[in-house]
């Protein structure tokens, strides 16, 4: 099964175009992304609940030097979200599935951390 994740699984910048290769398109940030209207986000599902809490979100502020505190902080945080967890895998074994975030940062973002917890 867990090929099938990492095959089915992946993460992209709400402001890269649109592809129909997406598949299921779901926001991961707790805030709408910035000069995105509803229609060019071109998403199925917005699941703010799964992003991290602001206050962690507020802490981290995009610091890379505070990303590996930040990755364990909210896979804590993550412990209690495992429904949401489960359904988004659940998408991935039948269809692509693609974690939207708006962060300028490709590598230091809540949504790698989401991918890396569903792909094991």
């Amino acid at each position: 099964m867990t090929a099938c994740y990492i095959s089915m699984l992946q993460v992209k910048r709400i402001y890269e175009d649109y592809a129909e290769s997406d598949g299921y398109r779901i926001l991961v940030d707790r805030l709408w992304p910035r000069g995105i209207s509803r229609d060019r986000a071109h998403i199925d599902e917005w699941i703010k609940e799964i992003a991290p809490s602001n206050e962690l979100r507020e802490w981290f502020n995009h610091d890379p030097a505070r990303f590996a505190e930040f990755k364990t902080k909210y896979k804590h945080e993550l412990q209690e979200k495992k429904e949401l967890l489960a359904d988004i895998k659940k998408k991935a074994q039948h269809q692509r599935v693609t974690l939207l975030y708006g962060a300028k940062d490709e590598t230091h973002n809540q949504a790698q951390v989401l991918a890396e917890l569903l792909k094991k």
